[in-house]
């Protein structure tokens, strides 16, 4: 899913250094289903690969593919370490990446996150507001109070800035997209193909993945260990 005309706009700069990428250093998404950043986001994630979904949970195609994410996170078990951002759709305010930042920090995302999505994709729910997202919260068994000191808290606010520096450092400009070793970025728009359908999208998606994490760690394997002193 795309960002909306009038975002794209304020995006024009990551927009065409993305595209100056492409052109001049990065991996060729056509060939190879990936790009490579010029300049890594790499976080201290000891010897695990850093996997980092960017999503929405307005976007069906996020929706479509949070299980097979899901599967794949089990699967690669402590080769990784895995966290999600959620972008900001309708700006630094975007009440659901607000949402998401606040739940994550109280340390219950994983209670709300399934419910946010279907409340949007299957009960037709836009969540647009801080007020319906909150609704929807309470209903589900939140302590209202607690949420909304942590929503407001210096803690949240200072988070949902770290992401936009890092969505912008990253070059994201659509979702779902996956970035592994804050180096490498796919995603089933790069892996799309003409008669594709989205399942075949996102397994080659999940593919690319793998590919990339056994790289990132046969990288770090063939990289002798400091001398002892």
């Amino acid at each position: 899913m795309r960002f909306p005309r009038f975002l794209r706009s304020l995006l024009r700069p990551v927009l065409a250094a993305t595209f100056l990428l492409a052109a001049t250093g990065g991996a060729m998404a056509a060939d190879t289903g990936f790009t490579t950043l010029a300049t890594p986001q790499r976080a201290d994630t000891g010897k695990k690969v850093e996997v980092v979904e960017y999503f929405m949970y307005s976007c069906p195609h996020c929706y479509a593919l949070d299980p097979l994410m899901h599967d794949w996170v089990r699967k690669q078990g402590d080769k990784i370490a895995f966290r999600r951002v959620h972008l900001a759709f309708s700006g630094p305010k975007d009440p659901q990446a607000h949402a998401y930042v606040t739940l994550e920090t109280m340390g219950v995302l994983e209670q709300y996150h399934d419910k946010i999505f279907r409340a949007i994709h299957v009960e037709r729910n836009r969540l647009m507001t801080d007020g319906a997202i909150l609704d929807l919260l309470v209903k589900n068994g939140i302590d209202k109070a607690k949420y909304l000191e942590m929503f407001n808290s210096f803690g949240v606010q200072t988070k949902l800035k770290r992401n936009e520096q890092v969505i912008s450092a990253s070059k994201i400009d659509s979702a779902p997209t996956i970035v592994i070793d804050g180096r490498f970025v796919t995603s089933p728009a790069q892996l799309s193909r003409p008669g594709q359908s989205e399942p075949q999208t996102q397994q080659a998606t999940l593919r690319v993945m793998d590919e990339l994490v056994a790289r990132v760690l046969k990288e770090r394997a063939a990289v002798p260990a400091p001398a002892k002193k």
